[in-house]
């Protein structure tokens, strides 16, 4: 069964840095495309963060030089170190995984409906 496992949200100040985890089941292998998706109240799902299995990523705009994504794939897991928090970015973060499907663009891997497994998410606060 696929699943997904996040940790490492918390709440912290402006300015401050948190790394999130993301463990998957054995069936999510290190073929698959992960992304890292956040979802703030009254907001649509947004795509953060994503990487392939040659290592290529994908940031939004508002995150590009802050959050750096990376993968373990002898862990099985996806982080997302986030550095220079700001309010804006506290939302609900959540780890999503997608089975092969051919290239994708880098647009295109920030993109919701390419994932097929989602975790349950983990909840960022930033304080001003």
């Amino acid at each position: 069964q696929a699943q997904l496992v996040e940790s490492g949200g918390g709440s912290v100040r402006a300015g401050g840095s948190l790394r999130l985890s993301c463990t998957a089941s054995v069936y999510i292998d290190r073929t698959y495309l992960m992304g890292w998706f956040r979802q703030a109240p009254g907001k649509k799902r947004e795509g953060v963060a994503a990487i392939d299995d040659d290592g290529r990523t994908s940031y939004a705009d508002s995150v590009q030089g802050r959050f750096t994504i990376s993968r373990d794939n002898a862990k099985n897991s996806v982080y997302l170190e986030m550095n220079r928090l700001k309010p804006e970015d506290a939302a609900m973060y959540y780890c999503a995984a997608a089975p092969p499907q051919g290239p994708l663009s880098a647009e295109a891997r920030l993109w919701v409906d390419v994932y097929r497994y989602w975790g349950q998410g983990t909840q960022v606060t930033v304080s001003s």
